[in-house]
């Protein structure tokens, strides 16, 4: 497995695009295929916030991860944030997911971000608390109360 920037395969932004709808569009129920594909289109530099990396297997993508400056209107007192972390069920449990958060948090390191943010459910909470992340906010967001949660990033474990 490789992590590449999405800039680098702009042959899968659609299917790409088609899978954030699917899996984050409950949050915005009027996002569409074609403002994510824009909104991906969009991270068109590697190494600036906003990017958008893949993990891929040879040509074949297995997930994804974003860096934004802002990753919902109604959370922006938070910033950056690692977003839109997405692995496609057949390569879930092996390993990609934690390496997408890990290669965006060095990026973010490496841009001198010194505070990195995320937000998810609370299943989700050991998952982050085991790479390193700590909760510091429950907020609700649309139909969801979340867990925002922040990496400090001199301490970061990468």
């Amino acid at each position: 497995m490789q992590i590449a920037p999405l800039c680098n395969h702009p042959h899968h932004l659609a299917t790409l695009a088609q899978a954030h709808v699917q899996a984050f569009g409950g949050l915005l129920p009027d996002w569409t295929v074609e403002q994510a594909q824009d909104e991906l289109a969009s991270h068109d530099r590697a190494h600036v916030i906003p990017s958008t990396w893949l993990a891929l297997d040879g040509d074949d993508w297995l997930g994804s991860v974003s860096l934004l400056a802002n990753d919902d209107p109604r959370i922006d007192q938070y910033t950056p944030w690692l977003a839109s972390l997405y692995v496609r069920r057949d390569a879930r449990a092996s390993g990609t997911g934690a390496a997408l958060v890990r290669h965006c948090v060095q990026a973010a390191a490496t841009l001198g971000v010194p505070r990195l943010h995320l937000y998810c459910q609370d299943a989700l909470v050991p998952y982050y608390t085991r790479l390193g992340w700590t909760p510091c906010d429950r907020l609700p967001l649309g139909p969801l109360h979340v867990v925002v949660m922040a990496i400090e990033l001199g301490t970061a474990h990468v």
